[in-house]
C-alpha cells in the first residue's frame, strides 16, 4: 500500500478514536503524497528516457535504497536525482536527469513568451548526451550525415534516429515554403546544424556540438541576448505556427517556447515531446503510474517491468 494510503488510514483512525495528534497526522499525509508524486514522476521520467533513446539504456539500480541510476550501453551509470537543492542557474551548469525533465514542455501554442526561467530543454545532461551522440568531437563527427534540403545540405547526427527525423522535417518544411513566401522567409537561408562550439559566455557545449539542433533563418529579435523581451514578443507572434508543428511532430523543441528565447532554434529532443504527450497530467489514485500512454507494446512494457523491478 502506498504511503499515502497508510497514513489516511492513520487519519481516519485519530478521527475515529483521538489517539494520534491530528496536525501530526496530516502533515505526514501531505509529505506521503508529496513522496508518492515524486516516485510516479520518476518511473514516468525514466520510461520517457528508455522509450526516446531505445536500446542506449540497459538498466534501472538503485543504490542504498536512496540514490537510483539510469545503466548505460557503455556501462556508464548517470544519476537520475542528487537530491540538491539548486536555483535555476545550478540547474543549467550542474543538473541531473530529474532537473532536465522537471519542466514540461508545452505542446499547445503559446501566445506569449514563458514565465522567466521556465526553459523546457535548456537544462541538459552532458554525460547523457555524450552516451548518445559522441564523446568527443571526432566521435560526434563520424556520426554525422548529410540532410539535404533545398539546395543546402545539412550535417545532422545520425545516432538515436536524430537525422532521419530532420530527414521527415525537411521532406515536408521545404515543399510548404516553396508555395508561401512568407514561411519561406523564415525558413531560408537556414543559419546551420553541426557546430562544435559552446553555448556563447558558457562553458558548456551547444546541442549543435552534438549535431542535434538546427538554426532556421536569422533575424536580430530571435534571440534573447539580441534584442529586448518586447521585440522578441513581436517576433514570437508573427513566427509561423506551421513550422513549429511539423517541427514538433517529429519530437523537436523549438527555443520560441523559452523564457531566454531563441526563437529561430530547434532542437531534437525526443523525451521532453514524450512526456508531454503522455505525462502531463497526474495520474488519479486508482490508475497506474504509465496510465497517459495510448498503447502499450511489448518493448515499452519491458521497460516498465524494468523500471518497477529496480524501484518497487
Amino acid at each position: 500500500m502506498k504511503k499515502a494510503a497508510l497514513w489516511m488510514v492513520l487519519l481516519f483512525l485519530t478521527i475515529g478514536f483521538g489517539t494520534i495528534n491530528r496536525d501530526y497526522v496530516r502533515n505526514q499525509l501531505i509529505l506521503a503524497e508529496e513522496e508518492d508524486q515524486y516516485n510516479i514522476t520518476m518511473k514516468q521520467d525514466l520510461l520517457c528516457l528508455m522509450m526516446a533513446y531505445p536500446g542506449y539504456i540497459t538498466g534501472i539500480e538503485a543504490e542504498n535504497d536512496k540514490d537510483i541510476f539510469i545503466v548505460m550501453r557503455s556501462g556508464r551509470r548517470i544519476l537520475y536525482d542528487d537530491k540538491r537543492e539548486k536555483n535555476f542557474q545550478e540547474k543549467l551548469i550542474n543538473p541531473d536527469l530529474q532537473d532536465m525533465l522537471e519542466q514540461i514542455y508545452p505542446l499547445q501554442d503559446i501566445q506569449s513568451l514563458m514565465a522567466p526561467n521556465l526553459d523546457p530543454g535548456r537544462i541538459r545532461v552532458y554525460p547523457f548526451l555524450h552516451e548518445i551522440y559522441g564523446n568527443s568531437k571526432t566521435q560526434v563527427e563520424g556520426n554525422l550525415t548529410n540532410v539535404k534540403a533545398g539546395s543546402q545540405y545539412l550535417l545532422f547526427n545520425e545516432q538515436n534516429g536524430a537525422a532521419e527525423a530532420l530527414d521527415l522535417v525537411i521532406d515536408e518544411l521545404v515543399p510548404m515554403a516553396g508555395n508561401n513566401p512568407r514561411i519561406y522567409s523564415f525558413v531560408f537561408p537556414m543559419s546551420g546544424t553541426f557546430n562544435y562550439r559552446n553555448i556563447a559566455g558558457t562553458g558548456q557545449l551547444s546541442p549543435h556540438a552534438f549535431g542535434t539542433a538546427i538554426d532556421l533563418a536569422r533575424n536580430n529579435k530571435d534571440y534573447w541576448k539580441w534584442t529586448t523581451r518586447e521585440e522578441g514578443e513581436k517576433r514570437l507572434a508573427v513566427y509561423p505556427r506551421e513550422i513549429v508543428e511539423i517541427f514538433e511532430k517529429n519530437r523537436f523543441i523549438w527555443g520560441g517556447k523559452w523564457a531566454h528565447f531563441d526563437i529561430l532554434h530547434f532542437e531534437y529532443r525526443p523525451e521532453l515531446i514524450l512526456k508531454s504527450r503522455y505525462f502531463s497530467k497526474k495520474v488519479k489514485p486508482d490508475q497506474h503510474w504509465y496510465e497517459g500512454l495510448a498503447s502499450l507494446d511489448d518493448t515499452t512494457r519491458s521497460y516498465i517491468q524494468m523500471i518497477e523491478s529496480a524501484l518497487d
